[in-house]
This record gives C-alpha cells, sequence and structure tokens, in this order.
C-alpha cells in the first residue's frame, strides 16, 4: 500500500454523513500510511426561497471521486421564506445531483455511495404508482456516474433499472455479528435466526449461513378487504420453523420504520418460549418515535437493538440502554480503498471466516 499513488483519491462527503465521512478518511490515512485529507471541501447553501447550490472548494481535475451522502438524515434543516424546513430525501438526493453537477465532468471517475438507497422503499409499483427509485438510478447514469455503492438494499433487484451500471450492494452482516457476539458473548448460546417476514427470508438465511444455525420465518397474514396508510393491515404474524424454546434469537431485516411488527414478532417468540430476543436492523428510521421500543424493552420483550450508524439515528436513542450502535465506517473504507485500487470486491461481499472465528473463540471463552 505504501507504493501506491494517492493523488487521485477524493472523498466529498456531505454534511449528512459527516461523521461517518471523517472515520471513513482516518481509516483511509491508515491504510496509505499518510497524514494526508482526502475530504475535498464544498459549500452547500441555500436561498431564502429554498433553492440551493453546491460550490466545490477545490480542483476535482482528474480525481476518483466518492461522493458520500445519508438521505436519510431528518434532522437537517435551513430556513425558507422565514421558517424552519426540514430536508427530505429528495432533497438529499437533489444535493449529490448537485455536486454530481458541480464537478463539470472533470473528475476521472464519479462514485455515488448512498448506504441507504434514495426511494429504495417504492422499488417497485402497483397499478398508476411511480417508480422513483428505478428513475433516480438512472438518472446518476445520465449525469455520468461510473459506480453506485449501496448497504442492503430494501430490493436489490431495482439494479435491473441500470444493467450497464456497476451497483454494489453491501450487507453490514459479519461487521453486526462481529459486534453482537463480542457484546453478548455470555448470553449467546443455542442460536436462532428469525425473518420477521418472507420478504426478509434471503437476509435471515444469510445470517443463519454465516452463524451455521437454523433459521425461521413468520408470514405476516393480512386483511385484504382494508387499506390502512397505504397498507393492508397485519391481521397475525404466524410463526414458521424450528421450535425457538429455549433458543437465543436473532431477527434480522434491512429496516425499521415504526417498529410496531418487529415488537409483535418479540412477542410472539417470547411466548413460545424464547431466551433472549436479538433484533438486527441495518437502518432503523424510528417513524413514530421510540416509546414502542422502550416499553416492549420494560417488558423483557427483547434484550437489544443492534443498529447500522450508516443513517441517521438521534444521540438521545444511542443512549438508551436497549440500543447497540454498530459502526459500518470501517467496512466502508475498506470497498473505498479497494474500488480505488481497480481490486476485486468479491472479497468484501463475504465475511464468513471472521465470524466462524469469533464463534470458536467465543465457544472457547465459555468452556474456560
Amino acid at each position: 500500500m505504501d507504493n501506491v499513488k494517492t493523488d487521485q483519491l477524493g472523498l466529498i462527503v456531505l454534511s449528512n454523513i459527516e461523521e461517518v465521512g471523517k472515520k471513513t478518511n482516518e481509516y483511509l490515512k491508515k491504510f496509505y500510511h499518510e497524514n494526508k485529507d482526502y475530504m475535498i471541501p464544498i459549500s452547500n447553501s441555500r436561498f431564502s426561497n429554498g433553492e440551493g447550490k453546491v460550490r466545490l472548494e477545490d480542483s476535482v481535475r482528474d480525481k476518483d471521486l466518492y461522493i458520500l451522502s445519508d438521505v436519510g438524515n431528518y434532522s437537517m434543516t435551513y430556513m425558507m421564506h422565514g421558517n424552519v424546513h426540514h430536508i427530505s430525501p429528495d432533497e438529499h438526493f437533489q444535493d449529490i445531483k448537485r455536486v454530481i453537477a458541480a464537478t463539470s465532468g472533470h473528475a476521472s471517475r464519479v462514485t455515488v455511495v448512498m448506504p441507504l438507497l434514495y426511494q429504495s422503499r417504492q422499488h417497485k409499483r402497483s397499478g398508476m404508482e411511480s417508480l422513483d427509485c428505478a428513475i433516480a438510478l438512472q438518472e446518476l447514469e445520465a449525469m455520468g456516474v461510473d459506480r453506485i455503492i449501496t448497504f442492503d438494499c430494501h430490493d436489490p433487484n431495482v439494479s435491473n433499472a441500470i444493467p450497464r451500471l456497476p451497483f454494489e450492494n453491501f450487507y453490514p452482516t459479519h461487521t453486526i455479528l462481529k459486534q453482537l457476539m463480542q457484546e453478548e458473548s455470555d448470553r449467546l448460546n443455542d442460536l436462532l435466526v428469525v425473518s420477521p417476514d418472507m420478504g426478509a427470508m434471503e437476509r435471515a438465511r444469510y445470517y443463519a449461513e454465516m452463524i451455521g444455525c437454523d433459521v425461521g420465518v413468520f408470514y405476516k397474514r393480512r386483511d385484504l378487504s382494508r387499506v390502512v396508510n397505504g397498507k393492508n393491515p397485519i391481521v397475525e404474524h404466524v410463526y414458521m420453523g424450528a421450535d425457538v424454546k429455549g433458543k437465543d434469537i436473532l431477527v434480522v431485516d434491512d429496516m425499521i420504520a415504526s417498529g410496531t411488527s418487529m415488537i409483535e414478532v418479540g412477542k410472539k417468540l417470547k411466548e413460545n418460549g424464547a431466551n433472549h430476543v436479538y433484533f438486527v436492523a441495518t437502518f432503523a428510521l424510528f417513524t413514530e418515535g421510540t416509546n414502542v421500543f422502550s416499553d416492549a424493552y420494560q417488558e423483557g420483550i427483547f434484550d437489544k437493538l443492534y443498529v447500522t450508524n450508516l443513517s441517521y439515528v438521534p444521540e438521545s436513542i444511542k443512549e438508551e440502554s436497549w440500543y447497540q450502535d454498530v459502526d459500518c465506517s470501517y467496512q466502508l473504507s475498506q470497498i473505498i480503498h479497494t474500488c480505488y485500487e481497480r481490486n476485486s470486491l468479491a472479497p468484501l461481499w463475504n465475511g464468513k471466516k471472521e465470524i466462524i472465528d469469533e464463534i470458536h473463540r467465543m465457544k472457547a471463552c465459555v468452556k474456560n
């Protein structure tokens, strides 16, 4: 790594992901044994009517650029017509396009890093709906983006909208599992991975394969005669899979919105005799607040919620006894480092050996 020239490496970190961006920058410094700052400063401002602009404060000519943005950061605001306005995912995505436009085609390569993929929840349409995620990806392709990097995409098949553009979908599985096993080594024994619904089954299977255990799934029975908040309401969660009695359970999903479904799954598992119950998610939106989790924790429905730092979570939530933040900055820096050096990303897609080694270490500690 010492002989690799890093003159072309550039990070453009939007303010919505500043903490992760700075950590990634520091890891890259360690990789290359340099005290060099790879972050290119930008200014992002708004006019009083809400229109915005981005200015690059340094040259990007011939740079291999990585634009980092958290489109799910709902904490950011600006003034519009004298009122405080919260920045939406739509506006965060528009800022990404502003950065691309500001490069004026001078960069040698442009990679957009969106850990939480913009409009990933609108990845398919029913009837006369918009197909926002696919259109957004095509917009980036049309603007000359060379690669898109995301994490735990809600539906990776949306990449079919851009078949000629590299779409790298990474999973933080081994990062989460490694921390969980280190934190809970004295409590994890007979493990079982459970998917909260049929849609997350592939993810649960991947976790189970990493650990080497059985997998179960909940089927959401819905009332198809009614529509509430745009969806058919869930009538019942029906469990299918190995017996959960006496087992330590990992309930895994890509995203927690309100959290009510996850809590309901936890209740069912406890009713069926589960020992410890851990919730694991790449992203937690907490769209209806955190009271449902605080109450469930007090009732003993779950032991802890593990969530990555790839999208914004308020500090007040991170301080809760039931919440565990998982730092994925190192994994992100590995991905950028590998892309910059034009090496294969395949070794980064599977951290199975690390997890197996950690399980063996954990079991050895228990025996001793």
